[in-house]
């Protein structure tokens, strides 16, 4: 079996599992991008997750108008279909918020998130191809939580009960996801990622960077630049990682 076809199964396994938890609380809607939006994904998987890596990137949980709609993660829609080359079919939620369609990649609203993690790469490397020969960004948890107000809840505001199922099946994920790319870095994007990380893997080397979500006021000034140098400082020099063999 192919790295990608381990990525895919993995994924698919973890969609199985999380169709059986329920939320409640302030969750009024759920969506899975790997069940609506599997194409796209799929193809991003097929094209770059096809070898074993350096570093991997994690991110918490799908944004609104990133993965949510395309199946990418940190998936803003101009940066997967233009420079990613990705493109795919993209359906429905079962349940639907009226004031967060899917639209997929007709959705005109930019992931400012996205923008930000896919343009640092653009800047460095102008083809993707440069990135993927030693990277790859994945996220935590494929789920996007909803009030009823289509407000956004993240999986750290779930209820300790919630967390506890959601978790369990998220860190085997990222430990299958490990294991076929085998990289020697896991960066968490954000303190929220990172945390996960460490509590699911171990036998790599981890590392942190700025979540770049313009809720941060620290990623609103040069967000690649501060990613970068505080990379550096925990070891991880991006100008100096090489191809994975």
């Amino acid at each position: 079996m192919s790295i990608a076809s381990e990525l895919l199964a993995d994924a698919d396994a973890l969609t199985r599992t999380l169709k059986k938890l329920r939320f409640g609380g302030a969750v009024s809607h759920v969506y899975n991008p790997l069940e609506y939006a599997r194409a796209p994904f799929a193809a991003y998987v097929e094209r770059y997750g096809n070898t074993r890596k350096r570093v991997v990137f994690m991110g918490m949980n799908p944004g609104p108008y990133g993965m949510t709609q395309t199946g990418v993660p940190f998936g803003e829609i101009a940066h997967v279909r233009d420079w990613l080359g990705v493109q795919g079919a993209v359906g429905k939620p079962k349940h639907e918020h009226p004031k967060r369609p899917v639209l997929g990649f007709s959705c005109t609203r930019s992931e400012v998130s996205g923008a930000r993690v896919w343009g640092m790469w653009k800047a460095l490397y102008g083809k993707p191809e440069g990135f993927f020969s030693w990277g790859y960004i994945a996220n935590y948890c494929p789920l996007v939580f909803m009030d009823e107000g289509g407000r956004n809840v993240t999986p750290d505001k779930l209820s300790p009960t919630e967390r506890e199922a959601l978790y369990g099946p998220c860190n085997a994920h990222l430990r299958a996801v490990v294991r076929a790319l085998d990289p020697e870095w896991v960066v968490g994007i954000g303190k929220f990622a990172e945390a996960r990380a460490k509590e699911a893997l171990t036998g790599v080397r981890f590392a942190t960077m700025p979540h770049p979500s313009p809720a941060n006021p620290a990623a609103n000034r040069d967000w690649a630049g501060t990613a970068r140098r505080q990379l550096a400082e925990q070891g991880l020099d991006l100008s100096k990682v090489t191809p994975r063999d």
